[in-house]
């Protein structure tokens, strides 16, 4: 996955046919390395196509993948939706309530326990 996000870096800043050097000098910069043949089987892969090509490719198959049957996928990820909306009222109200606790030993104000 390293390797794609290298080569999209490289193609977003311009350069429409990255080389093995230009994704493996992205790699390093951020601290990351990869192996010669896989950054040389993705060139192999996008050689002569365009980049919006691979896209659009890439969005036609994923519509046809399946979806876990009659929307039970769509209804399990509504109630996780739900779930993480109520962690983060929780979380929000846990921050507010800590928050009225800083300082105040801090100003010579009263000191909380």
């Amino acid at each position: 996955m390293k390797v794609v996000a290298a080569y999209l870096l490289a193609t977003l800043g311009g350069n429409t046919s990255p080389s093995a050097s230009d994704v493996q000098k992205i790699l390093k910069s951020v601290g990351a390395s990869a192996e010669d043949d896989r950054v040389n089987a993705l060139l192999g892969e996008l050689s002569g196509k365009s980049l919006d090509e691979v896209l659009s490719a890439g969005k036609a198959k994923l519509a046809t993948v399946p979806t876990g049957g009659s929307g039970g996928a769509v209804a399990s990820s509504g109630a996780s939706k739900t779930e993480e909306k109520k962690e983060e009222k929780k979380e929000e109200k846990q921050e507010d309530e800590s928050a009225g606790d800083v300082g105040f030993g801090l100003f010579g104000g009263e000191e909380s326990d």
